[in-house]
């Protein structure tokens, strides 16, 4: 790879209309509190004599960052509370709103940029991956479509970007077929107009960056550099296959080490795309972190990341965590410095104003302003956006409307144990046993359920039924369902490292097949919170020296989310995908006349 980023052409010229957005949108701007610029600065975004919208060229020239993060495919509007944000009203109570939808979030960017000749759209990485339907049955190919239509012009890599392989994430750069589907659409696919960066992801055999380190957005003498990092940890959430000869540097030092390369190259603006987030104190999209009596503001890996990078870095755009807040975090020199994100599924963009001076080229950041903006669903659709999706759907209805079961109520993933956990923990042993009469029990990781079975119609089929396309929104991965064999004693070491390890500040409580039951005690601290005596199959005590046949999704059995002992089984047997497993369960166990109802949800004991 280069050692330098590619000239970048002014990008063509974009495409808007006279929509108007509501009124009743809310901004909230969290500024920098600092010194004020010079006189003939101003860090507003119209024309003050700076250059903002006018034909002149002063010192001092307003740059529009748009930016969002992990849109994971949503290209229709999503549903239930993955389809709200939180408002904080002017007296204190709060509001939800419907927002997302790539009709919609295309009408709000395009009114944004009016007027704005500086205007740069980025992204802070899971734009595909875990994706519904829609896109995710044409390996994100739609969503691709939709963000070279909504003039995206960079994004940095997430750990969704690697659910298929690094050999997939090259062919939605760069286009072409898929190497087994072949062609959706007589067109072909183009790949990303955008560039996809990825300078912390290295390939084992030549110790270069997979995709492009940073690249450098230009107009009219301004110039803006891009370094786009996914975290460190994404071989720990992503399957063995999926980083397959790929290694994951630490954040800070690669952005650190890129940055100088940036400031050689005469970049001295520069904006990090990081996929790592934070945990705000509110949960409303329009908390702000920096005003009086706001609590703690955010915390969580970002907040670290964002103390340790260069002071060269004028701005973090970030994600992962699905949280939406605008924060400013210290950098090393003690100054503050915005620390972004927009939440997740297009539900929100946010808007930065970054002052550049064209003296010096770098951003003043005591002027840098920024604010959450909701994706609302009150202005009109983008008409290419409602083409490209009724397109995709013409394809996708005949399989997606296919029904595969019937529900008698809504089907929940929340909880420390939730029914729709139990549900699919109990098709992947049905299954098992169906491969291996030997199986005794299933474990599924609760971050591969993605949504919840609802009992209401999402179309035209009829309160109560399951479509195959709300069964792949729920398991979108596509991982298969493998059986090994493991201990008792490596049983119950799952188990613990539920709460262990790396999983001990923020647990990840596998969800469990009918016949396993235990207590977890969350008194106590560390491994100890599950009470080892009380690991019980069909009512007896787990044999440490006995083996036991597991079935889990291939994400699970490679030793994924922290569960090193799962990546440990002898004798594995893989098999079909786990919607597969899921639908033939589905199927089997219930009809319109005895729908299948939620579980329980007591196979494990919780002590609080």
């Amino acid at each position: 790879m280069p050692a330098t980023a590619q000239p970048h052409q002014p990008r063509r010229r974009r495409r808007t209309s006279r929509l108007l957005v509501a009124a009743a949108t809310v901004v909230t701007a969290g500024a920098l509190a600092a010194a004020a610029l010079p006189a003939s600065a101003s860090a507003g975004g119209n024309d003050r004599g700076h250059g903002g919208h006018g034909h002149g060229q002063g010192r001092y020239q307003d740059v529009q960052l748009l930016s969002f993060n992990d849109l994971h495919g949503n290209l229709e509007p999503p549903t239930g509370s993955s389809g709200r944000v939180t408002e904080v009203q002017p007296d204190g109570t709060t509001k939800t709103i419907d927002a997302g939808g790539v009709e919609y979030l295309a009408t709000h960017l395009r009114e944004a940029r009016k007027g704005n000749r500086y205007s740069i759209t980025a992204a802070g990485g899971d734009m595909v991956g875990a994706s519904p339907l829609l896109s995710g049955l044409f390996h994100d190919e739609p969503t691709i479509e939709a963000l070279n239509k909504l003039d995206l012009d960079v994004t940095s890599v997430g750990n969704h970007e690697f659910d298929e392989g690094a050999g997939e994430l090259a062919r939605l750069q760069n286009g072409g077929c898929h190497p087994t589907e072949g062609c959706y659409t007589d067109k072909g696919f183009k790949g990303a107009d955008f560039p996809y960066l990825a300078a912390n992801v290295l390939a084992e055999k030549t110790g270069k960056p997979l995709l492009k380190p940073y690249w450098v957005w230009k107009q009219r003498g301004v110039k803006v550099g891009f370094i786009g990092v996914t975290l460190e940890g994404t071989p720990d959430i992503v399957s063995a296959e999926g980083v397959k000869g790929l290694k994951f540097k630490d954040e800070v030092e690669t952005i650190n080490k890129y940055a100088k390369e940036l400031q050689r190259q005469g970049v001295k603006s520069i904006v990090a795309l990081i996929h790592e987030g934070g945990f705000p104190a509110s949960s409303s999209y329009n908390y702000d972190c920096d005003s009086p009596g706001a609590g703690d503001g955010i915390s969580g890996p970002i907040v670290d990341i964002a103390k340790n990078i260069t002071p060269q870095v004028d701005a973090l755009v970030t994600g992962h965590t699905h949280n939406a807040y605008v924060c400013t975090v210290p950098d090393p020199a003690g100054n503050p410095r915005m620390v972004t994100s927009a939440s997740s599924f297009g539900r929100l963009y946010t808007d930065t104003t970054l002052t550049y001076d064209r003296r010096t080229g770098d951003i003043a950041r005591t002027s840098v302003k920024s604010a959450n903006h909701v994706v609302t669903r009150d202005v009109p659709k983008a008409p290419d956006m409602t083409r490209l999706i009724g397109d995709w759907n013409t394809l996708a209805a005949p399989i997606g409307n296919r029904p595969i079961g019937y529900v008698s109520a809504d089907i929940d993933r929340v909880g420390t144990e939730s029914p729709l956990g139990d549900l699919i923990a109990d098709a992947q042993f049905a299954y098992g046993k169906a491969q291996d009469p030997e199986t005794d029990l299933a474990l599924m990781n609760p971050g591969g359920i993605r949504a919840p079975l609802t009992y209401a119609a999402s179309g035209a089929e009829g309160d109560g039924v399951v479509t195959y396309a709300e069964g792949f929104t729920v398991q979108p991965f596509a991982n298969t369902v493998n059986l090994k064999d493991y201990t008792g004693a490596q049983l119950i070491q799952v188990l613990k490292e539920q709460v262990s390890g790396p999983n001990e500040a923020a647990p990840k409580i596998l969800q469990v097949s009918s016949g396993l039951t235990y207590t977890l005690d969350l008194t106590k601290s560390g491994a100890d919170r599950v009470v080892a005596d009380s690991v019980r199959l069909d009512g007896a005590p787990v044999d440490p020296s006995a083996t036991y046949r597991v079935a889990s999704n291939s994400f699970l059995a490679g030793g994924g989310d922290g569960f090193t002992t799962l990546g440990q089984g002898t004798n594995e047997l893989v098999g079909a995908d786990d919607l597969t497993a899921f639908e033939q369960y589905l199927t089997a166990n219930s009809s319109a006349t005895d729908p299948i109802a939620p579980p329980a949800a007591d196979r494990i004991t919780v002590v609080q």
